[in-house]
């Protein structure tokens, strides 16, 4: 259930603190660290604070980063516990209960994802302008099946909230509502008019190009992520986009120069985040360049991944 979109944009902005007195606040510090990967940092920053729900929010905002989505669900929860009024703390307890629920057996998966329903919903209701919440929202209504609250007719009222708060994630959800129903021509119609609309356009590419290979549509695909590529390299708040694009080619099982080449930029940039973990792009990188026949190189980044975040599992378990 992961959420890319434009979230990473504003989840680095974040990370910029506003003045140098802001930077010695240990929370403002906690977030940098989660939004520039730096997990082991976060962690160290958090535990030597005072518990309160923010810093139970970024902690599982960190748990989740690192794939541990018990901690992460927990830490949240507690986030919620001491300020139920927040939108976005239950907006991410609904996201680490949506991780635990994609790999969670099917009685549990069943109970987690009423739970999840309610978060976003919750979320939604406390703030109906948070559109990462509506997104969310929007995306389980379209996916879940009705015995635990999903349905159509819901995810199309959430496309219309949507489309006042902001347009390009309206078109998406409804881009994914008729893929759904396998009205492919609608799907893309809506997916390009999200390119359209959005201001930073570059991550609406990859999500057309992410259909054009469910669709196994080869060359569409890599015409959509050359012009995906384009759009990131003008656009400096795009750098997730190019991580988005390089897990995408890699799922594919296509073009790993480009995959790696996209990797190499986000890493290189000046904004990074926690929904595109640096440590997950060094480690994803590493076993690109071990594809390619650069072992030293990929020693080098899962190295680099390891720094970032020492007992990062898949980070340890590559071989060389």
């Amino acid at each position: 259930m992961r959420k890319v979109l434009e979230a990473g944009v504003l989840a680095a902005a974040m990370a910029i603190p506003a003045s140098a007195q802001a930077m010695q606040d240990p929370l403002v510090q906690a977030n940098a660290a989660l939004q520039s990967g730096e997990a082991d940092l976060a962690i160290a920053l958090l535990v030597s604070l005072t518990p309160s729900a923010e810093s139970h929010n970024l902690a599982c905002r960190v748990q989740l980063t690192l794939e541990r989505w018990d901690a992460a669900v927990s830490e949240c929860e507690r986030a919620v516990s001491q300020d139920g009024q927040n939108s976005d703390y239950h907006l991410w307890l609904g996201r680490a209960l949506g991780e635990k629920a994609d790999r969670a057996s099917f009685m549990s998966a069943y109970s987690l994802a009423k739970r999840v329903r309610a978060e976003f919903e919750t979320a939604v209701r406390l703030n109906p302008r948070n559109a990462g919440a509506l997104a969310d929202l929007g995306e389980f209504y379209d996916t879940a099946p009705g015995i635990v609250g999903g349905g159509d007719n819901k995810a199309q009222g959430v496309a219309s909230q949507l489309d006042n708060v902001e347009p390009a994630r309206a078109h998406e959800l409804r881009g994914r509502i008729a893929e759904g129903h396998k009205d492919y021509a609608t799907a893309e119609r809506e997916f390009r008019e999200a390119i359209t609309v959005s201001e930073h356009p570059a991550f609406q590419w990859m999500t057309l190009a992410n259909f054009y290979r469910r669709r196994g549509r080869w060359t569409d695909l890599d015409a959509a992520m050359q012009s995906g590529v384009k759009a990131a390299q003008r656009d400096r708040h795009a750098g997730v986009a190019l991580y988005d694009g390089a897990s995408l080619l890699i799922t594919a099982k296509r073009n790993p120069e480009l995959a790696a080449r996209m990797l190499e930029s986000y890493l290189a940039g000046s904004l990074k985040s926690e929904e595109a973990p640096a440590f997950v792009a060094h480690t994803r990188l590493a076993q690109l360049k071990a594809q390619l026949g650069d072992v030293p190189g990929a020693r080098r980044e899962q190295t680099a991944a390891l720094q970032l975040a020492h007992d990062y599992r898949p980070a340890q378990d590559l071989k060389f």
